[in-house]
């Protein structure tokens, strides 16, 4: 003890005093803020980084500095998971009629029921790849269809139309990329019956359907990648409940870190 005072240059009376004093008030409010964030990190399955952990805090009535919260999630370890690539679901080499762009990038719109967007993405199983097609309300960002199938045909889009078309008042506009499946006749149709208007991204523009796109790249991040489903109907259910925690409880940062349902609370009023 003796040797280790002097590396240290303190004396052996400081050191046990050192010892025995109780944490300072910053350090013991440290601890508690740091038990707070583990539970809110844990609480939205380790997805949230810094900005959304903060937010989340801020919510619930602590009031904490974002420099804080990065400090302690350093500290405690916390940090959000990672992603991994996919598979290209897109096919725009086909003979079926294209729309104009009429959406033409206006993704500002804050009122639901107005504008919808729709896309795929593919998923990793065991069995092989499944396919994901969603319709989003560019309004409140909520997730109003979406299906599951072993494959890319019309039917994929045409189930998750439908569930949007059954649970939710039909749009002003409908948007998409050029694939063979919107495109399609039954798709177009059936889009035409309800008197909505199409939409098209123009040709290998992704940023034109951008709202998706971020979708897309959430759900991968917070899901897929640290997924590894051995059945198809293994992934739906899975999907099945991120997209409840996606539209009820997480943040979305484009709806001032509201999640969608708790936004159109907030619009309907």
């Amino acid at each position: 003890m003796r040797l280790l005072c002097r590396c240290l240059r303190v004396t052996r009376s400081g050191f046990y005093a050192w010892t025995h004093r109780p944490p300072s008030a910053r350090a013991t409010q440290d601890g508690h803020l740091l038990h707070r964030l583990c539970l809110v990190h844990a609480r939205h399955r380790r997805l949230y980084g810094r900005p959304r952990l903060h937010r989340a805090l801020r919510a619930e009535g602590v009031r904490i500095s974002a420099k804080r919260v990065r400090r302690l999630m350093q500290a405690g370890g916390l940090t959000a998971v990672g992603r991994r690539p996919y598979r290209v679901t897109t096919d725009s080499a086909h003979a079926w009629p294209v729309a104009t762009n009429r959406l033409a990038r206006q993704f500002g719109v804050t009122v639901p029921h107005q504008r919808w967007a729709a896309d795929i993405t593919a998923l990793p199983t065991g069995e092989g790849w499944g396919y994901l097609a969603v319709v989003l309300d560019l309004g409140s960002r909520r997730v109003v269809g979406w299906a599951i199938r072993p494959s890319l045909h019309v039917d994929l889009v045409l189930a998750a139309l439908h569930v949007a078309l059954a649970s939710r008042p039909h749009p002003q506009l409908h948007h998409s990329d050029r694939g063979v499946q919107y495109a399609s006749d039954a798709y177009r149709r059936l889009l035409a019956q309800a008197g909505i208007t199409i939409s098209m991204s123009r040709v290998g523009n992704c940023w034109d359907n951008a709202p998706v796109e971020s979708f897309f790249s959430s759900l991968k991040t917070e899901l897929v990648s640290q997924a590894r489903w051995t059945t198809l109907p293994a992934a739906e259910t899975a999907v099945s409940d991120y997209l409840r925690f996606y539209n009820e409880h997480r943040l979305h940062s484009a709806l001032d870190y509201r999640s969608p349902a708790a936004y159109e609370i907030v619009a309907a009023v």
